[in-house]
């Protein structure tokens, strides 16, 4: 294209954004969703809205390392600067080859996110980004770098500029400006500054050496050392406060040969693989912790069905009651943090909202039980995929001080599920079978997000990415640390690469990196609808491999019960009514109590009926111990009736109860005879049940009628509650609908601010809307309405929004004008006298 030929070069950012097609800017809105949030009016307020210091600040925190060093080497360069002067600070005199193919992709993005405008001869940063990143005493570069010599030298006596430049072997002159920009030509004229450095002490290099990668700044005293001394005459060290010398940024580029950073980072590091394992053993471990998953979820509800621990007043669980529920589940307290965080975001327990508010089982739980496990796996991991409730945060403290528990207030971290998914997806881009080593991961999303700012969110990223990892092996999603198969499907992932000749099994302590020759695109979180399609994938691809219910246990002589494996729920619901869990593991062992045999008679059933059960689901003849045992506990259960008088026991065997009051354990209860079968307590039902009981009768309770009260599970519910929302990180990014939406609206109303006026007719201000009278806003509308003209009209609507716009009017009456908008791109309506003015258009606007 000849010269000619060329576009006009844009003059601001708002030019830039408006020569850009609609593909172009629907990148921009949707790699920075703030900006439309609302929609600008106009590209001019979009511009606008990109240069703001939070929205620049929040795209900076979006960008890959070699990105961000690219915007941190503009902001040291001239503004504005050519490519080929960002070339050199990026790739330095000797043109290193992998940032020079790196760099028009780099360039390309800060281009696309609006950070950067202007075409190859002319970059410009925007002014709030050079702001963040230039240097300055108070925030250095990242870069390293100082001030220019003219900065440096702003303050700086025209005597003393001379006194440098002479002393550097330039030419005196008559002004400081020119003496400042000699001696700026010296410092970046390589082969004179060789020469000049060339004739320096070595004590005097050893100084440069020590500030040329940052910071910069050093402290002299008032008598400077003579190695001191050269530089500062030669203008080498420029004086920046008193007791304080700066290399100037020319002088360090020098020695630096033209480096803005000193390891630039145009690659992304590898991930590389630790142990390569079949794929069917990653799949096989991954489903083994899924089932473990499941059954610890279903462990915790079972603990919680009556009501679950009290709420604090702060909300969320005590120590005491974490260190409980660990101890319970048999799991390590950050491990029983993150199932009861998993359970409440997945709905399943919420607070029952009662005065003595406690945590207890939703109704969901209920419909959860009854789906199939693969299902409800599938439930579980969506929910944790989604979740901005981090568990690995309990026990640590807020910004007030204050210790973060489990449940609690202050867990929320927005960026958690962005975490969660990215190391999903960079294990999904190894051989199948590969675990990652943990440091290359971290190493790779450091590099893909450099946060900056406060150090504790860096290290925040860092601990979401290990507990992504851990927490991932827990659910099943990963099997020896490889991604399963369900993993990659839960991601809606495509099939993995085919593992290379280092690919094959190896045993956990290998090493093996693998190699990618090209980055691979990354995989985009999923949309709800999206997300529930690859769930159901996942789970029939995990059904399969979960172990089959067993219908039967195996009775031992010791009181004991051994179940192989998982057991169907009904004989699992009541095998842990009639027997207590004493070890979990690849068997399940059960315990016979008479504890345990009074509560599956208290829940109704008989001990006939415990015989045939037991019958019916052994393998083994039901020992005869065991059945004395029930037999036993069955002839005593219910031999004494509790009621409510305060309470009273009832007895037909007044022997029994003359027993119970000489008995000294019975004082507490505040027993006293009402009648030769019947004693009356001061003691509440249930503490006198409790009291009986633990002198060794068997009571059974009773209702007001006399019969006796059967003790239910799954007595208490939440009423219906919803999952928690996660926290959203920013703005969402639009869909196609709204992004069509906006565009149009941004277009039109940049068509309504940019059309132009007749001489004469538009208002001195800039941005004003138009103001006429009355009887020449109607005079110019009859006009236009018979010649078919377009006008530009201002608008106040019944809200007493001010806009402006371009019309054509169709009729004029009755104090309305019908007209089509080319703003809204729609014939509308609007009354007369809430239009501000109206001005014609100059005959070539488009």
């Amino acid at each position: 294209m000849s010269t000619e030929d060329r576009p006009p070069a844009p003059r601001s950012l708002a030019e830039a954004l408006r020569a850009r097609g609609d593909a172009a800017l629907g990148a921009l809105l949707r790699s920075r969703p703030d900006l439309i949030t609302p929609v600008p009016t106009d590209l001019t307020q979009l511009a606008t809205r990109a240069g703001t210091r939070a929205s620049v600040v929040r795209a900076l925190e979006r960008l890959d390392r070699f990105a961000l060093q690219t915007a941190e080497a503009l902001a040291v360069a001239a503004d504005p600067a050519t490519y080929g002067e960002l070339l050199g600070l990026m790739a330095g005199d000797d043109a290193d080859p992998a940032v020079v193919a790196a760099l028009p992709h780099a360039v390309g993005l800060l281009r696309e996110q609006a950070l950067v405008w202007g075409d190859d001869d002319r970059l410009r940063l925007v002014r709030t980004a050079r702001e963040l990143l230039a240097p300055s005493p108070q925030h250095p570069s990242p870069t390293g770098l100082g001030p220019t010599v003219q900065e440096a030298t702003a303050g700086m006596s025209p005597g003393r500029i001379q006194e440098i430049v002479t002393a550097a072997g330039l030419a005196s002159t008559h002004d400081s400006v020119s003496a400042v920009t000699a001696l700026a030509g010296l410092f970046t004229d390589r082969a004179r500054m060789t020469a000049l450095l060339a004739d320096a002490p070595a004590d005097s290099l050893d100084v440069l050496e020590r500030l040329v990668w940052g910071p910069p700044y050093g402290q002299v005293t008032h008598d400077p050392a003579p190695r001191l001394r050269w530089l500062l005459d030669r203008g080498l060290l420029l004086p920046t406060a008193p007791g304080t010398v700066v290399l100037p940024r020319e002088v360090a580029l020098h020695l630096r040969r033209g480096l803005a950073h000193r390891a630039p980072e145009p690659v992304p590091p590898v991930v590389e693989a630790a142990a390569v394992h079949r794929p069917q053993v990653v799949d096989s471990a991954a489903a083994g912790q899924a089932y473990t998953a499941l059954a610890t979820v279903e462990e915790l509800l079972k603990d919680w069905d009556e009501g679950g621990p009290a709420v604090l007043r702060a909300g969320g669980l005590s120590v005491r009651d974490l260190k409980r529920t660990a101890v319970a589940l048999d799991v390590p307290e950050p491990a029983a943090a993150f199932w009861v965080e998993l359970a409440y975001a997945a709905g399943l327990i919420a607070s029952d909202g009662e005065a003595d508010e406690r945590y207890a089982a939703t109704p969901a739980y209920d419909e959860w039980l009854e789906q199939p496990p693969a299902e409800r796996w599938s439930r579980l991991v969506t929910a944790w995929l989604a979740a901005t409730r981090t568990a690995g945060l309990v026990g640590g403290r807020d910004a007030k001080d204050r210790t973060l528990s489990a449940l609690g207030p202050g867990l929320d971290r927005s960026a958690a599920p962005e975490v969660r998914h990215r190391v999903l997806a960079l294990l999904a881009g190894l051989p199948e079978g590969a675990a990652p080593a943990a440091g290359t991961v971290l190493a790779r999303l450091r590099w893909e997000r450099p946060l900056r700012g406060d150090r504790r969110e860096d290290d925040l990223r860092g601990r979401l990415a290990e507990w992504a990892l851990s927490e991932a092996e827990l659910l099943g999603v990963t099997g020896r640390g490889a991604l399963s198969a369900q993993g990659r499907a839960l991601l809606g992932a495509p099939a993995a690469p085919a593992p290379g000749p280092e690919g094959e099994p190896s045993g956990p302590g290998d090493k093996l990196p693998v190699h990618h020759h090209h980055r691979p695109a990354p995989l985009a979180p999923l949309s709800p609808a999206e997300q529930a399609v690859a769930s159901a994938a996942a789970a029939r691809l995990l059904a399969p491999l979960l172990p089959e219910p067993l219908d039967h246990v195996l009775l031992q002589a010791d009181l004991t019960a051994v179940a192989p494996g998982p057991l169907q729920r009904p004989l699992a619901d009541m095998l842990g009514v009639l027997a207590d869990v004493e070890s979990k593991g690849g068997a399940t062992v059960y315990r016979f109590t008479p504890g345990s045999v009074r509560r599956a008679l208290d829940a109704g059933q008989a001990a006939s009926d415990l015989h045939a059960f037991l019958a019916a689901h052994s393998r083994t003849p039901v020992p005869q111990p065991l059945a004395y045992l029930i037999d036993d506990v069955a002839r005593r259960h219910g031999h004494l009736r509790v009621g409510a008088a305060s309470a009273y026991v009832r007895c037909d065997d007044d022997a029994v109860l003359s027993e119970i009051l000489a008995d000294k354990r019975a004082a507490g209860l505040g027993l006293r005879r009402l009648a030769p079968t019947v004693l009356a307590a001061q003691a509440d039902p249930a503490g006198l049940l409790e009291g009986l009981r633990a002198m060794g009768f068997a009571p059974a309770a009773e209702s007001a009628e006399g019969d006796v009260l059967i003790t239910r599970a799954l007595a208490h519910r939440t009423p219906p509650r919803t999952a928690p929302e996660p926290v959203p990180d920013g703005p969402p990014v639009p869909d196609d609908t709204l992004l069509a939406a906006a565009l149009r609206a941004i277009r039109a109303g940049d068509l309504a601010s940019t059309t132009p006026r007749k001489p004469g007719t538009a208002p001195a201000g800039n941005g004003e809307l138009p103001r006429t009278g009355a009887a020449e806003t109607l005079a110019t509308m009859q006009a236009a309405v018979l010649t078919g003209e377009a006008l530009w009209i201002g608008y106040v609507n019944a809200e007493g929004a001010a806009s402006q716009r371009v019309i054509a009017p169709v009729r004029v009456e009755g104090g309305f004008v019908t007209a089509y908008d080319h703003t809204a791109d729609e014939v509308r309506t609007y009354p007369l006298h809430r239009i501000t003015g109206v001005a014609e258009l100059a005959d070539d606007a488009g």
